[in-house]
């Protein structure tokens, strides 16, 4: 997920757009020690078969543009990336664009006209060629896709069989504020249909214009990227794990109420932010403040699912907002990570993974014992435990 600003809502196909930058707000809001387990690149589980299929080809091509190679601007337009790039980027800013539109703006940039209303930032990606050009370069010289590969790997059992293949598109254009999120997308001939979460490819796209200005180093902001990737590989993953497991089959089929939704999305939006973050700096004076908001919301709004009275809408409310790119609605996922964090602080890597192959009951249980011993922990609604145990 990302940043500050970035809904795409119920109207817009119910698609979900990840704003990397959120992860920096959230990892400003916390500090742990979270041991680089994924500094490898190696796999050592045969059977974690996740595979990204890295196009580079609408990168490398605007590159060449912003260094005023010659480039069919067409031909570079109808790179699939870059459709997917320019279709997001309209949506976000409300722009009603047609297919041919970029490769106008492509034609401007090559004859250094004035780009009136530049929605895909052209101008901005031409001025900073040098870092992009870099950061492409780095991702392709450090294998991307495999370092991506074992640190999913890692949080996973060391028997779990999954088989996952992924399209990422590398852009170098797009919305200010967005570096890498993902879209479901039925691909007609070359039109993208972006569709609902259950239908459609799971497709990631990372626009490096955006990417290239995070931290002091391009080795800092590869790793950004790829924790950010990491994060949606993740749920990619597990998403695939379920599917084969007894006990998240039997999980979905006999527990299928409201709270149960939320417990779900807890565990997997909490796991997944904690994987894509390493050991950051001092915390603000917000931190307590934002995590305590964060857990009372978490009890309340639970403790409200599972009242009688609840009605459906309002049980959709609540869900959808658990997981906004906002901090100050995204409930479940901030409480979700800190769960994540504790378990493994205090009861191991092995236990929060465990969690992973049971379901969301143990996920809130494991963070409930440990929050018993540490006076300073939010504590887990009376309620919410009575239903889970």
């Amino acid at each position: 997920m990302e940043v500050n600003v970035v809904q795409i809502l119920a109207a817009m196909n119910h698609t979900t757009i990840n704003v990397s930058r959120y992860c920096a707000v959230v990892a400003a809001l916390i500090i742990y020690t979270f041991s680089c387990y994924y500094t490898s690149t190696a796999q050592t589980n045969p059977n974690f078969n996740v595979q990204l299929r890295m196009d580079y080809a609408a990168a490398e091509r605007s590159v060449a543009l912003y260094q005023d190679e010659y480039i069919n601007t067409r031909s570079l337009a109808e790179l699939r990336g870059n459709r997917v790039a320019a279709a997001t980027t309209a949506t976000i800013d409300n722009e009603q664009t047609q297919l041919n539109e970029l490769a106008r703006y492509f034609d401007s940039l090559w004859y250094h006209q004035i780009i009136q209303n530049d929605i895909y930032h052209l101008e901005s990606s031409r001025k900073n060629v040098a870092a992009i050009h870099e950061l492409l370069q780095e991702m392709q010289r450090r294998n991307f896709s495999m370092r991506v590969a074992a640190t999913v790997e890692q949080i996973f059992p060391s028997d779990a069989a999954i088989d996952v293949s992924i399209p990422v598109y590398v852009v170098a254009l797009g919305h200010e504020n967005v570096d890498a999120y993902v879209r479901r997308i039925i691909w007609h001939d070359n039109i993208p249909q972006f569709t609902g979460e259950n239908t459609g490819e799971l497709t990631i796209i990372i626009n490096l214009a955006h990417a290239a200005n995070y931290g002091p180093s391009v080795a800092s902001r590869y790793e950004s990227i790829l924790n950010i990737v990491a994060h949606e590989v993740f749920h990619a993953a597990f998403s695939a794990y379920k599917e084969h497991s007894s006990s998240w089959q039997s999980f979905y089929k006999h527990h299928r109420e409201p709270i149960d939704a939320l417990l779900d999305l807890t565990q997997n939006e909490g796991i997944a932010y904690y994987l894509s973050f390493e050991k950051r700096g001092n915390v603000p004076p917000e931190r307590n403040s934002i995590i305590a908001d964060a857990f009372t919301r978490f009890n309340n709004n639970a403790t409200e699912l599972l009242s009688e009275a609840l009605t459906s809408n309002r049980a959709n409310e609540l869900l959808r907002k658990a997981n906004l790119s906002g901090a100050s609605d995204n409930y479940g996922a901030i409480a979700g990570m800190i769960m994540a964090q504790q378990i493994d602080m205090h009861l191991g890597r092995a236990a929060l993974i465990q969690t992973l192959s049971t379901d969301p009951y143990d996920f809130i249980n494991k963070y409930s014992d440990v929050a018993c011993f540490d006076d300073l922990l939010p504590k887990i609604a009376k309620k919410i435990l009575e239903k889970i145990k």
